[in-house]
């Protein structure tokens, strides 16, 4: 679907890990090469997912932070295989680690509550993923779809792919985190969405789900405390852009994390040539920790 939306014959390569030895990375790589080629592709691209929901990208940047589960880690030495079996730099990804006050930016404020008055656009909550999906259906994912089709390598999802990711990601979430922004007509016009940051109970498990390890999850994911936050996605109606709709998701989600003793927010990648999204972020005091790398070749 990608190759058909951007007329082009690629052939994505990833999910795989591989010991620092060039002989072994090079083998796993030229059987995916091989494969591409077998199927008529001109071009390798990777580490990509099926979509954009998938992790994706090489980090580069930032190993010594912690990677999210919605993020990735690999080791450094993935960069020099990468490089001398001849892939090259195509789109990074950049990270941010965004401090939380008290209360959202003053600019935000102001800002968000400027846009509510002039466009009507005001803030819906619902408590569970059943109120969500009887309420929008899969409205939400159109919105993404809407929000992120001219972003590097995307592709329209189908809608076994909206099952799919709904029914992965949505009874995980808190709903206090959930932002959904809707016109008077109550049509859905965006969405914000982030989770507890999971590190830590995942390392607890020590790989393992049974007999107690889903017990440590699952109070992570329910806890009311915690210091770490990420931030999955956020995404607008078309018509919608440029008209300052993020600053009401933050205005409405700040003060949430600062209840619940939230003091850093790690965005997941954002493409560093989308400035919309970069500038989302102007307003925070925050670092760029990481960086990820899509790489390419000519099969």
């Amino acid at each position: 679907r990608a190759n058909e939306k951007w007329q082009q014959k690629r052939c994505r390569f990833g999910w795989f890990d591989f010991i620092d030895d060039c002989a072994v990375s090079k083998a796993l790589l030229d059987a995916a090469a091989d494969w591409g080629r077998e199927k008529g592709m001109n071009e390798f691209n990777g580490p990509l997912g099926f979509t954009d929901f998938d992790r994706q990208g090489l980090l580069i940047e930032g190993y010594e932070y912690h990677a999210p589960m919605a993020s990735l880690y690999n080791f450094p030495y993935y960069v020099s295989h990468f490089e001398k079996y001849g892939l090259v730099k195509e789109m990074d990804w950049i990270e941010y680690r965004n401090f939380i006050k008290e209360e959202a930016p003053e600019r935000m404020v102001r800002m968000a509550r400027i846009v509510e008055k002039r466009s009507g656009i005001h803030v819906v909550k619902v408590r569970n993923a059943r109120e969500l999906k009887k309420r929008y259906g899969f409205k939400y994912f159109d919105i993404l779809d809407e929000a992120y089709q001219q972003l590097y390598n995307y592709q329209p999802m189908t809608e076994r792919q909206k099952r799919y990711y709904c029914d992965m990601y949505f009874p995980l979430v808190n709903y206090d985190f959930v932002t959904l922004l809707a016109d008077d007509d109550d049509t859905l016009v965006g969405i914000g969405v982030g989770m507890p940051d999971l590190t830590a109970a995942l390392q607890k498990t020590n790989g393992k789900l049974f007999p107690f390890g889903w017990i440590t999850i699952l109070k992570a994911l329910k806890a009311k405390k915690m210091t770490d936050f990420n931030l999955l996605l956020i995404g607008v109606s078309r018509d919608y852009v440029n008209r300052g709709l993020t600053a009401l998701i933050f205005a409405d989600q700040v003060p949430i994390m600062h209840s619940y003793g939230i003091k850093r927010v790690e965005t997941t990648s954002i493409l560093e040539t989308n400035n919309k999204s970069l500038a989302c972020f102007e307003d925070f005091d925050k670092i760029q920790h990481k960086r990820r790398r899509a790489y390419v070749m000519p099969l």
